[in-house]
């Protein structure tokens, strides 16, 4: 893998996760307890031997920033790096990223530094684990210019997918972005020869499309090439042009993959990982999951009730009935509180004695969960204060998607964001 070069795109708005992204950019977004969203492909980079890692950025990139320089620091003998490329006026252009392939091309200078034979593009915002050996081992004994990671996906899972057709090698000869349901796509239907030995062979007739995952292998020179206009989007425009003139070949995947691209489907993933067979699993020593060190405590528990729920270290939760939740670093949870599918983020630091005399003489919540609180189906950012006695998501009331100050609800589902104050007693 010293000859390829990873290239993490981390500059969207991530507007369908709003309010979550309003101070950070989607792949900064806190997700499982103590990880971000950008340590899972770094992660799988580092896991497959892939140590030259740039992420573009350009969107409310201050966290990311943050969290990548304190995070991915390899030593000076494995020339291995995890940089920045923050978007930049230059001479030649004095517009910002236009879109993912619009990013890449601005940054092609900065990769020619390292030489690289092959590029592999990767999304900051997805859940997966892959071995990207194998993939580029695909990529170079079919002879591809371009290689798709592709999921087997049912009719009803093509619909909001890029769907690609290929002839009996594996090689894409068409793709068809996101097809209405009531669209016959069946020449799209994949051979099933070709899912043999990787997909259940019980599953084989349900899953007979495939879709792309937004992990692309490049030929350094094919990728130069295709980016050699003003086209400013792999999946829209690049990838759908490039079909025909050049060799491009699908890698079938069928471990979990999960595109976490709205509030609803981060919710369900991240009340999914405490479940007792996850579909995700964190627990593989093989190929872990990094994130930074905080050299925190355990978390303390104090005549508590939890059940099917993560805990994160540097927690402290004292008489709390928690169940299907996952709770975030440094979360306080005091005597009486309730939690029932619910994602607290916890807090980025502990506040002290004084700073707690302070909140009392104004009337403030501390940071955490106040005592006697109950909330059901809701995620909590980080470092909000929530009153006691607050009844959260529990009562018979019409709640509507949109914006309510202090909250948000999106998909039915109660979204409290960063830095939010609940008052005591209050009725969401």
């Amino acid at each position: 893998m010293k000859d390829t070069l990873a290239i993490v795109l981390g500059g969207g708005k991530g507007t369908r996760l709003f309010p979550l992204t309003n101070e950070r950019s989607k792949p900064a977004v806190p997700f499982g307890g103590k990880y971000r969203l950008v340590d899972i492909p770094i992660s799988n980079c580092i896991n497959s031997e892939l140590k030259r890692i740039y992420i573009l950025t350009q969107y409310n990139s201050a966290s990311l920033h943050n969290h990548v320089s304190n995070t991915y620091v390899f030593d000076t003998f494995s020339k291995g790096f995890v940089e920045i490329l923050a978007a930049e006026q230059t001479p030649q252009s004095e517009t910002w990223y236009q879109g993912t392939a619009d990013a890449v091309r601005k940054n092609i200078k900065h990769f020619h530094d390292q030489n690289p034979s092959y590029y592999i593009i990767l999304s900051g915002d997805q859940l997966y684990r892959m071995d990207f050996r194998e993939m580029l081992t695909r990529h170079i004994e079919t002879k591809a210019e371009l290689t798709i990671a592709a999921k087997p996906v049912s009719r009803g899972e093509a619909t909001g997918l890029g769907i690609m057709g290929t002839n009996d090698d594996g090689e894409i000869t068409s793709f068809l972005e996101k097809p209405a349901p009531e669209l016959d796509i069946q020449e799209l239907k994949v051979n099933p020869k070709l899912l043999e030995g990787v997909v259940d062979p019980s599953q084989i007739q349900n899953k007979e499309y495939l879709a792309s995952m937004g992990i692309y292998i490049f030929n350094a020179d094919t990728m130069e090439k295709l980016l050699d206009n003003d086209k400013t989007d792999f999946g829209k425009d690049i990838i759908p042009g490039s079909i025909g003139s050049i060799k491009v070949q699908s890698y079938i995947f069928d471990g979990f993959w999960e595109d976490i691209g709205t509030i609803k489907a981060f919710y369900e993933v991240n009340l999914n990982l405490a479940s007792i067979n996850p579909d995700f699993n964190f627990y593989d020593e093989n190929m872990p999951i990094y994130t930074h060190r905080r050299q925190l405590p355990a978390t303390k528990m104090n005549f508590c009730t939890i059940s099917q729920s993560l805990a994160s270290e540097g927690s402290i939760i004292t008489n709390a009935s928690i169940v299907n939740s996952v709770i975030g670093v440094r979360t306080l949870i005091e005597s009486g509180a309730n939690l029932d599918g619910v994602y607290s983020m916890g807090a980025s630091y502990y506040e002290t004695e004084p700073e707690k005399l302070a909140n009392a003489r104004i009337g403030r919540p501390n940071i955490g969960i106040g005592r006697g609180t109950i909330i059901r189906k809701a995620i909590i950012d980080q470092n909000a204060r929530i009153g006691d006695g607050c009844r959260i998501g529990i009562d018979s009331i019409e709640r509507v998607d949109g914006n309510y100050g202090h909250y948000w609800i999106s998909n039915g589902i109660i979204v409290i964001p960063k830095n939010s104050i609940i008052p005591p007693g209050t009725v969401i």
